[in-house]
């Protein structure tokens, strides 16, 4: 995986079994209640991630003492209510979950606190939480723009009791903050919900955890709240974390599109998670779901295709982000409505997945709390990639849309928010087109076999040593200049490019010949240069890899551009025969040649080749060495196929 990007290939299928890690939304209440709690309270199995990070140095920065056991395991020695430092300066990036929450009960807490975070937690509504924190008499400041954050939280007399209103409709975080810290002042307290209260089973989480330490909350409907008098935080001893039922989505989501049986385990049909429900959607799009007391199992329909779907989504506001992906694979127009909250996400989400659906093709209409997604009858290629706005929901959402396409991730390191190791769990149980590389030095035959190989098989071949120059030539014929670095990556990045057995066709026109002019080989080794173009180039290489396969041969096809090939094989033969071998092609051709240059240059190649710094030449890590000096192209070719497990 780059910094930049990760090009995922394209899938035949998905099975298999999926630990999940923690979920986020229980792992940072419990990490909060159990610094808040009488006792030392053990979190096991607590998700490791961007969010919870930010939560755990919040806490170590209010005094509170946690201790690190490995293995997702933390000890908490909770402090009784009250935070042993009264001044802190607490940085929380984009984690929510932890802002709200510690808004709250900070507030409470008679102290003088400072809360910022990343510009995007700085654009997010934070204003009703407050609101509802100054009834009670919290002193709290928005220092930058009135609603928002960053907080100046400072020291107040606090008069609880009676009846304190908040907004349902923005956000659940902003109640879910609220019901965590009015513990803390020891008297009843009644939470009245204004208007429709979104995101239901998050409260219910809230309340689930609370009541595991010991704070029984009473409610009338989801309207009203009350917090008894004289309830206190006490440590149960030992809290487990479920696995994300939020994160499951993608997984189950992989098994009715990609066939399955794929089942995720850590969650089940007594999860406390309301994201589980996100199964009845996909049964009502035609999946076969079946679930264990503590795993969840998703296939594809025993007839047909999967088909779209009308869904409020309030009862699964994160994992309802999975359908509208999981929607491109339906016959027929996916509707989503009751997704306000998207809007105040890590980012735009509705306008977000609007745009990059868009890129796949799909027919896309949004409005303030709704998306309908029509497919197309096929996937486009983004060529400039799926963009992430550092929401890794969307990163992880679109990984399904490789069932139709490759696709490059832009920003794919947004996942730490959440599922650190999501793309590596998500190669364990998928299948991708299958790739045999056919790497080696000039003139050693490579070509002739590859090409040989993909016929026999009726795969599609790829001759990546004429990339270059058929992006110079296109680059020409279009009157881009070869320095004009964004135009070339451009006209690379969308090459519409057939390679064949003794065939290379540029926008359908055969081109082997042109392209072997010296005026282009020079275009070639001036675009080679420029770090986008090379980008643009390693992704259109990739696109080749479509069902059923690909034979793809040059020097870095097995190191670079495909490491996860099915077969590798490193073709060489002696510098005498190879030389041989390309006098005998250039004469063929009606080119004078001579044996003693050619067997010059070729030498002076090899070198350079095993030399730079960028992909040299060598035998990759589990490639296969084959020496051809002595084989016939039948002889290589039958073995190559031997080795892929498809002999002829």
């Amino acid at each position: 995986m780059s910094s930049g990007f990760i090009d995922l290939p394209e899938l035949l299928s998905a099975r298999g079994n999926v630990r999940l890690p923690g979920s986020k939304s229980i792992s940072n209440r419990v990490l909060l209640l159990a610094a808040l709690a009488d006792g030392v309270t053990e979190v096991r199995d607590l998700l490791e991630s961007d969010d919870t990070a930010r939560m755990l140095e919040a806490l170590g920065a209010l005094g509170v003492e946690i201790v690190s056991l490995g293995g997702g395991v933390w000890r908490v020695k909770g402090v009784g209510g009250v935070f042993p430092r009264r001044q802190a300066e607490l940085f929380l990036g984009n984690a929510g979950t932890a802002f709200r929450s510690l808004t709250a009960v900070l507030a409470l807490c008679g102290g003088e606190y400072r809360l910022s975070g990343v510009p995007r937690m700085h654009e997010r509504p934070i204003g009703d939480l407050v609101d509802a924190l100054r009834q009670v008499g919290a002193d709290i400041v928005c220092t930058e723009n009135e609603g928002y954050p960053p907080l100046h939280i400072r020291p107040a007399a606090i008069k609880p009791g009676e009846v304190v209103r908040i907004r349902g409709d923005v956000s659940s975080q902003f109640l879910t903050g609220l019901l965590m810290a009015l513990p803390l002042t020891g008297v009843e307290t009644t939470i009245e919900v204004i208007g429709e209260l979104i995101s239901r089973p998050y409260i219910e989480i809230t309340l689930a955890t609370m009541a595991r330490f010991g704070v029984q909350i009473r409610r009338d409907g989801w309207q009203r709240f009350i917090v008894p008098a004289g309830c206190a935080y006490r440590s149960p001893g030992t809290a487990y974390v479920e696995g994300d039922a939020s994160s499951a989505s993608y997984f189950l989501a992989l098994g009715a599109i990609g066939g399955g049986p794929l089942r995720v385990e850590g969650v089940g049909r007594d999860s406390i998670q309301g994201d589980v429900r996100f199964c009845e959607a996909l049964a009502q799009m035609g999946a076969r779901i079946e679930m264990g007391e503590n795993w969840i199992e998703a296939s594809g329909p025993a007839h047909g295709r999967l088909r779209g779907i009308e869904l409020d989504c309030n009862h699964i506001p994160d994992a309802a982000m999975t359908l509208a992906t999981t929607a491109l694979f339906a016959e027929g127009a996916t509707t989503l409505k009751n997704i306000g909250s998207w809007r105040v996400k890590e980012t735009d989400r509705i306008a977000a997945m609007a745009a990059e659906l868009r890129k796949l093709g799909a027919t896309v209409e949004e409005g303030g709390d709704f998306i309908r997604i029509t497919p197309h009858s096929s996937l486009l290629t983004p060529h400039g990639g799926i963009d992430t706005y550092d929401d890794h929901r969307i990163a992880m959402c679109f990984s399904l849309a490789t069932f139709g396409t490759p696709v490059r991730i832009n920003d794919p390191g947004c996942v730490a928010k959440t599922f650190p190791d999501y793309f590596e769990r998500f190669a364990e149980v998928t299948e991708a087109v299958p790739v045999i590389a056919i790497d080696g030095p000039s003139a050693s035959g490579k070509g002739t076999i590859a090409a040989r190989v993909a016929a026999q098989l009726g795969w599609h071949y790829l001759d990546s040593g004429a990339i270059y120059r058929l992006a110079a030539l296109a680059a020409q014929r279009a009157g881009v200049s070869w320095d004009d670095e964004a135009g070339v990556a451009e006209i690379a990045a969308g090459l519409d490019v057939e390679f064949g057995e003794n065939s290379i066709r540029l926008a359908g026109e055969e081109v082997g010949d042109a392209i072997r002019y010296e005026e282009i080989s020079i275009g070639a080794s001036r675009i080679a240069a420029l770090p986008s173009v090379r980008q643009a180039l390693l992704f259109r290489q990739r696109l080749f890899r479509r069902a059923p396969g690909l034979v793809a041969d040059g020097r870095d096809m097995a190191s670079v551009v495909f490491p996860d090939s099915r077969t590798k094989v490193f073709l060489t033969a002696s510098v005498e025969v190879r030389a041989q071998r390309r006098y005998k092609q250039l004469i063929e051709k009606g080119i004078a040649a001579s044996i003693d240059p050619l067997l010059l240059d070729l030498r002076e190649r090899d070198l350079r080749d095993s030399q730079r710094s960028v992909a040299p030449l060598q035998q990759s890590e589990g490639a296969h060495l084959l020496d051809t000096t002595e084989l016939t192209i039948a002889q290589t070719v039958a073995q190559v196929l031997e080795w892929s497990g498809k002999p002829s």
